[in-house]
């Protein structure tokens, strides 16, 4: 229970901007507490996502759009922009690629380029514009679903891919099969009292991580962490925007 709780506040302290602090004591190194770190993830979404409705549906829904747009922001801003800074990372390190660059030395630089920029704000500007529609359409098991979903088909990819990442791949030697079938399980369960059509996001989610993954790790010619948040990111878009269609119609 101490290393599954320790796992919880390092998945949040990680993937959020929820304020964990840690002993001294604790070994965060450990690979067991990195896998459950891991598994947790998509449970960081799902909290981080009803925070933001519980704020839009208690205080904010009565400002209108403008309302929607600050949650919307606000919702990046609990992840602490963390993936979309890697569609930053990604985009620089393919153009650095197609110009006869070292597209893993160009990833790991800190500064960006002017590319990524362009690339990241216009990925901004079509996701709050989504996530407005969404919390306009009250959608909010469907919000709940997708944060659960990108952040799980993101987490079927560590087995299967080997990275250029230290730590990466101690998060990979790290995981067994039984934290696995927790997780699906887990979240299968969760999902489905949340949406009846978890499961079909689900599947639609994973499908479209490995796509995605497997077309970018060949576009820089590897696959990190920085591959992983920007698969994540377009992952909530296509599936955003699946769900606006739809509702539209």
């Amino acid at each position: 229970m101490r290393d599954f709780l320790l796992a919880l506040k390092f998945s949040l302290s990680y993937f959020s901007i929820f304020p964990i602090s840690f002993k001294k004591s604790d070994d965060l190194s450990k690979k067991e507490i990195l896998a459950l770190m891991i598994t947790l993830y998509p449970l960081v979404g799902l909290i981080i996502g009803l925070v933001i409705v519980g704020l839009y549906y208690l205080f904010f829904s009565k400002f209108g759009v403008y309302g929607a747009i600050f949650c919307a922001i606000f919702y990046m801003v609990m992840y602490g922009f963390l993936h979309t800074e890697a569609i930053i990372d990604v985009v620089d390190a393919i153009y650095a690629k197609l110009g006869g660059k070292d597209s893993y030395k160009v990833i790991k630089e800190p500064t960006i380029g002017a590319m990524g920029v362009l690339y990241a704000f216009s990925f901004i500007l079509l996701k709050v514009s989504v996530v407005v529609y969404i919390l306009q359409s009250n959608l909010f098991a469907e919000f709940l679903s997708v944060l659960i979903v990108s952040r799980f088909g993101v987490y079927t990819l560590i087995d299967t891919f080997d990275f250029k990442s230290t730590f990466m791949t101690s998060i990979k030697e790290g995981l067994r099969w039984y934290h696995v079938m927790f997780a699906l399980i887990f979240y299968s369960t969760i999902g489905s009292i949340i949406s009846p059509y978890f499961l079909i996001f689900l599947i639609f989610g994973t499908i479209l991580a490995f796509f995605i993954s497997t077309l970018l790790s060949r576009a820089v010619g590897f696959i990190n962490g920085d591959i992983l948040g920007a698969t994540l990111e377009l992952v909530e878009l296509i599936i955003f925007f699946t769900i606006l269609a739809i509702s539209y119609r």
